[in-house]
């Protein structure tokens, strides 16, 4: 991996449904080939080393959809997460699901927490995914779990940091966000990731999802090593920490 090149990347991957639409074909198909440009991507950030990998796949705004896409998109989740075990042991790639994953299907949740597992101790990339995910909630979430423990006198209010915070957010013990991609062409970044995402840069593009390849993750790895990052302090380079 280049030295100026992000060591977390996360994904915002939109678009799918349009991408189909475009073309003639139900919204299902452009998910099911996102979710086969999942697993290029994914490949390509091992091949690159990449540290981490967030993709927001299904956001606890999803489930307004209607009931057979979102059906189809547990089906599509559950076979993803059974069916790229032999890749993941393979790259040694170790999954991590973030979100409120108690709402996703008994089956799709068991199939996902077995293949996290399995892949616990592998050391190489670190797969992210968001499903039924929202920023807002996690916050949320984060802020009653350390409201109970102070209830309970585990800890003093005055003891909670912004470091005692992050360690009580889904994504404890991993590195904030240095890039964040969205594709689709949109401008938002849709309640992902809120906190970790506070000094990220931002790339977006037109591209949808299936057609977001290599090249165009090369195009804005670039674009990235350009920028000069400076937390609100004075000028540092693209290679310093998020902390």
């Amino acid at each position: 991996m280049k030295a100026d090149w992000p060591k977390h990347i996360a994904i915002i991957m939109d678009g799918n449904g349009r991408w189909a639409q475009e073309r003639g074909f139900p919204r299902i198909l452009g998910h099911r080939e996102g979710a086969r440009n999942v697993k290029h991507i994914t490949t390509v950030c091992t091949e690159l080393g990449i540290e981490i990998l967030s993709l927001y796949a299904f956001s606890a705004e999803n489930w307004t959809r209607p009931s057979r896409e979102i059906n189809l998109l547990m089906k599509l989740i559950k076979i993803y997460a059974v069916r790229e075990r032999p890749l993941f042991m393979s790259h040694n790639t170790q999954v991590k699901v973030i979100g409120d994953i108690e709402k996703l299907p008994k089956d799709v949740r068991d199939a996902l927490q077995k293949t996290v597992e399995m892949t616990k101790h592998n050391t190489g990339l670190i797969l992210q995914l968001a499903l039924s995910y929202g920023g807002r909630d996690e916050i949320v979430r984060a802020a009653r779990d350390l409201a109970s423990k102070a209830k309970n006198g585990e800890i003093e209010p005055e003891e909670i940091s912004e470091d005692l915070f992050s360690q009580t957010l889904d994504t404890a013990g991993r590195n904030d966000p240095d890039l964040l991609i969205r594709t689709s062409g949109e401008l938002r970044i849709s309640n992902y990731l809120l906190w970790q995402t506070a000094y990220s840069e931002f790339y977006f593009t037109e591209k949808y999802w299936p057609d977001f390849k290599e090249t165009e993750l090369l195009e804005a790895l670039d674009a990235y090593a350009k920028r000069k990052r400076r937390f609100g302090g004075v000028e540092f380079h693209s290679t310093s920490t998020t902390k």
